[in-house]
């Protein structure tokens, strides 16, 4: 047995079921822990190569495990005829645009919700930025507000009163987004749940590698949730709390995922009268169970390339500075990859 097997063993000793709920437990707590130790004001370029990494690690689980699976299977015997379906890759391909959609959808929506301002995985300085312009306005209301009050002999007008609202009105903006940022977190770490029950289901390797890509992918994402708590004016104690409290979530998806998987799987008389384990879906040997695997797929897909590398192409115009962050971000991405393509290759050798 491989050293990388044996770690791997160790780690998900058990069933597909309790296996899933360890790699939950995984992903879910350790990140959170590791947000002790980090600065509020962490640094933005080493953020940012932190996500690239995990960008790096996620598509590389993307298109080394979870496509390859959904399209060929798992396979122990290399003397195993593999039978051609266009039928079943297009079922296939249609899972995958589901998890694309779906995630696009939760995105556009919490976008909308929020007033123009998604979630981001990728929190740059500009948020702290538009924190000290709030700060400075509302040091500028406050001073207009003092000396219209003097100029009236302490009576509130209708200027003071507007200045007052206008305060409100920014400080209440800035919670709502803070908590449509935990909202967003939370189904966020649904659909990971989700992908967690999904991949241990399918195989054993399948779900050990998909934890790992997740768990890289979770400390960036969650350092960044973090950074944006703080800089909406939670104190460090309650910011870790609400992350914590994010990471149900996940788990809650993880029973969800299992449960479908359970009942697919199983050889009730229900099952059998809806035809779910053993028809098929359009007369392909692909039962729904068998969808979720591409799904996830699709969510990682939109996750890395339309909600991270967007936010890393952003540049300060400072050109040397650039070049030399667009090199560590490019290195990191590889990184991830090569962890990834390393993992899958021996998981092959096995």
């Amino acid at each position: 047995m491989s050293t990388q097997a044996a770690v791997f063993a160790f780690l998900f000793p058990g069933n597909a079921m309790v296996n899933s709920l360890l790699a939950t437990a995984y992903i879910s707590i350790f990140p959170n822990l590791l947000l002790y130790f980090v600065p509020p004001d962490i640094d933005t370029s080493s953020l940012n190569t932190l996500v690239s990494f995990a960008v790096g690690g996620l598509l590389g689980d993307v298109f080394l495990h979870l496509l390859p699976h959904a399209f060929l299977g798992e396979h122990h015997d290399e003397h195993v005829e593999i039978h051609y379906d266009e039928h079943k890759n297009v079922l296939v391909g249609l899972g995958i645009f589901a998890g694309l959609f779906f995630f696009f959808v939760m995105d556009k929506s919490m976008r909308v919700f929020a007033g123009g301002s998604g979630h981001d995985h990728s929190h740059s300085h500009a948020h702290k930025k538009d924190d000290d312009a709030h700060a400075h306005s509302n040091d500028v209301h406050h001073h207009d507000h003092s000396e219209l009050r003097a100029r009236n002999g302490g009576k509130e007008t209708k200027e003071t009163t507007d200045a007052v609202a206008a305060t409100t009105s920014i400080d209440s903006g800035i919670k709502l987004s803070a908590y449509l940022n935990l909202f967003a977190d939370f189904t966020h770490n649904f659909t990971d749940g989700l992908a967690m029950s999904a991949s241990f289901y399918a195989s054993p390797s399948v779900g050990a590698t998909t934890a790992v890509a997740v768990f890289f992918h979770e400390i960036p994402h969650e350092v960044g949730d973090y950074a944006i708590l703080i800089q909406s004016g939670f104190s460090k104690q309650k910011a870790m709390m609400a992350q914590f409290t994010t990471a149900i979530g996940a788990f809650l998806g993880t029973i969800a995922g299992i449960a479908i998987e359970e009942f697919t799987r199983s050889g009730s008389d229900v099952t059998e009268k809806l035809a779910l384990s053993h028809a098929g879906i359009l007369g392909t040997d692909l039962g729904w169970g068998d969808l979720v695997i591409p799904f996830t797929a699709g969510g990682f897909m939109y996750i890395a390339t339309v909600g991270v590398i967007p936010e890393l192409l952003e540049v300060t115009k400072n050109v040397k500075k650039d070049f030399r962050q667009a090199l560590s971000e490019f290195a990191a991405m590889l990184v991830g990859l090569a962890m990834m393509t390393v993992i899958a290759w021996n998981e092959a050798s096995a």
